[in-house]
């Protein structure tokens, strides 16, 4: 059986000295490229099973603990009472205890307690484990932020099976070679999702076997009408077909698989991301501790849960009894608006274009009590963010990845910011900051020799993680895996940043996307950031356009916003020069009606730096 194997001389099962041997795999999944929005095909795909290839290494001689007394050294075992494995499911037997007759789950006039999302979450654990699907197979989710979708999150890993939110938005080719990838045994589909992935079933090999389907339909009772001939049940006869006094799984090991998620696609070919229980339970107490989250929180579900299982406060809402707000449609403005008034939402979530959408939405106003909004992902400009805290939002801003499971470094608070200005207290805020708590390390190194880099806000180098959230490793995939987590005890997260003299990360951009022009590395980052304080612009995004002479020079895709005064390539460039040194000004200026953007928000760069090199 392949192993999840310690590399560490200690034998310490540390995150980042582990590597997959599904890892054993001899090739990795192989990806063929090809033009679309998300251009990747499978070659070839493994016969084996994600079950046997996850599988982690028994720990039956847990390590000792050495007492100093006096002279004698005296060894203390650990033991079954205060060895018990770390897992966020035990927030929602716990929830249902203390929060038990608390609202757990509003979507429109639906509502349940903690104490009925607990035995619902049983049940549907219960009927998953029924259909034979054993310790280590995948189950597979696609929905919206709805009801079903956030008791997945319980569910399925109760069930003892690896939980898999796919994003509903990807095309049928797409979905089909991660659902093969994945080996996925059994899909949870939302009804606006059915189409979709019947599409991507029907692209699988005849002699390959085809997970069974769930639909789950409209809480309303609004769901078209569909053909359920392909699927096996429906989600609620699931739930009614299940056992409420289920002894649901709970992990031997805290380093056992149980979540999946591929990265969101703005680098070409998703890679499959396995976290364990032991990442799900840090990340969600970090995020509640750095957020300073108090109990009873009324969270408004504007982040994708099927990212990064929406940075783990899916979970963490279980374990301070919040009540969780759900939204169909979370990426509109003015149902974000309406929940907020509506349901007196304290919290949310959020990648920077949420914040643009807030901050430039034509009918907004002043909020009636302040809501704190973290974001994370892109670096959010300045400009974006003064804008959206005037409206009444407490803005926190984090950096994280897939691979971290969501934000592992948050721009933690002075008191004495207090007392600058408000752009001054948003240009601090646009830098990520410190570390979590929870989280061991973060620093900056030059990627060839993996030294620290002058911390005095202008060195770049790559940024590195080490802690309790980062990723098992990259399913199938040994190469990608070891390429970012060497042998030094880091994990190389492929972006740019500068250390600042108080200990503060500045992420400056992606590897990728550093534009040298004429020996001289641009930042796209900072490029965009002037941009956005153009009051015409909506959205700015600075990718690298081939040149003869220069080797690459700026070329920045703008969209303008619909109740602006119109702006012309020429005045956004002279903008430019005005506030940005003459290498660094775009030498091409593109308008759009609307950026590419994965369902996350994030701008596909990839696809504007394709169309930057067929400009003439």
């Amino acid at each position: 059986m392949d192993i999840l194997t310690p590399t560490s001389s200690t034998k310490s099962p540390s995150l980042h000295a582990c590597y997959l041997s599904s890892l054993g795999i001899s090739n990795p999944l192989g990806y063929q490229l090809f033009k679309s929005r998300i251009p990747f095909e499978v070659n070839k795909l493994k016969k084996c099973t994600i079950r046997s290839t996850l599988a982690l290494n028994p720990i039956t001689a847990p390590p000792e603990i050495f007492k100093e007394n006096g002279s004698t050294t005296t060894k203390i075992p650990k033991g079954p009472a205060n060895s018990c494995p770390f897992s966020p499911l035990d927030f929602l037997e716990r929830a249902s205890i203390v929060y038990g007759n608390c609202t757990s789950i509003v979507y429109n006039d639906t509502s349940y307690t903690w104490s009925q999302t607990y035995t619902r979450c049983k049940k549907l654990a219960s009927s998953i484990s029924s259909l034979g699907i054993k310790k280590g197979d995948v189950v597979s989710v696609l929905a919206p932020n709805i009801p079903a979708m956030y008791e997945l999150q319980f569910a399925v890993p109760m069930s003892g099976a690896i939980l898999n939110n796919v994003n509903f938005r990807l095309d049928p080719r797409t979905l089909s070679v991660l659902l093969r990838h994945s080996e996925s045994k059994l899909v949870f589909v939302d009804y606006q999702a059915s189409s979709l992935v019947l599409e991507a079933i029907s692209l699988f090999p005849s002699n390959l076997q085809r997970p069974k389907l769930v639909l789950i339909e409209d809480d309303c009772g609004s769901t078209p009408l569909i053909s359920r001939n392909e699927f096996y049940n429906s989600y609620e006869n699931v739930i009614d077909e299940g056992d409420q006094f289920f002894k649901w799984i709970a992990p031997e090991s805290e380093w056992e698989p149980m979540t999946l998620n591929y990265t969101s696609g703005t680098t070409y070919a998703p890679k499959g991301v396995l976290h364990s229980h032991r990442s799900a339970f840090t990340m969600s107490v970090m995020g509640l501790i750095d957020w300073s989250m108090p109990k009873q929180p009324v969270y408004l579900w504007t982040l994708p849960i099927f990212h990064a299982n929406g940075w783990g406060y899916c979970w963490a809402m279980a374990a301070v009894g919040g009540t969780n707000v759900c939204l169909r449609r979370s990426h509109e403005a003015a149902s974000i608006y309406e929940a907020i008034q509506q349901h007196k939402v304290t919290h949310m979530c959020g990648a920077p274009v949420v914040l643009n959408m807030l901050s430039t939405y034509s009918k907004r106003k002043p909020l009636d009590s302040p809501v704190h909004l973290l974001t994370a992902g892109a670096p959010p400009p300045a400009a974006v963010l003064d804008r959206t805290e005037s409206l009444g939002f407490v803005i926190s801003h984090g950096y994280g990845l897939t691979e971290t499971g969501g934000p592992a470094v948050t721009c933690a608070w002075k008191q004495e910011w207090n007392s600058l200005t408000n752009s001054e207290r948003a240009t601090q805020k646009s830098r990520q900051g410190v570390r979590m708590v929870g989280f061991t390390e973060v620093d900056v190194v030059d990627p060839e020799t993996g030294i620290s880099i002058e911390r005095n806000g202008m060195a770049i180098g790559e940024i590195v993680l080490k802690g309790g959230s980062v990723m098992l490793g990259y399913l199938k995939d040994p190469e990608g895996t070891s390429k970012c987590m060497k042998n030094d005890g880091w994990f190389y997260t492929g972006d740019v940043g500068v250390m600042h003299s108080d200990g503060y990360l500045e992420v400056k951009d992606r590897l990728k996307d550093v534009i040298i022009c004429g020996g001289e590395n641009i930042s796209s980052v900072e490029v965009e950031s002037i941009l956005y304080k153009h009051p015409a612009v909506n959205e700015a995004a600075v990718v690298a356009r081939p040149d003869n002479y220069w080797g690459e020079t700026p070329c920045a895709f703008i969209s303008l916003k619909n109740d602006a005064c119109k702006a012309t390539e020429k005045e956004l460039r002279d903008f430019c020069k005005e506030n940005l040194p003459l290498y660094m000004v775009p030498r091409t200026v593109v308008i759009e009606d609307d950026l590419p953007k994965t369902a996350t928000g994030k701008i596909q760069k990839y696809l504007l730096r394709d169309k930057a090199k067929s400009l003439v």
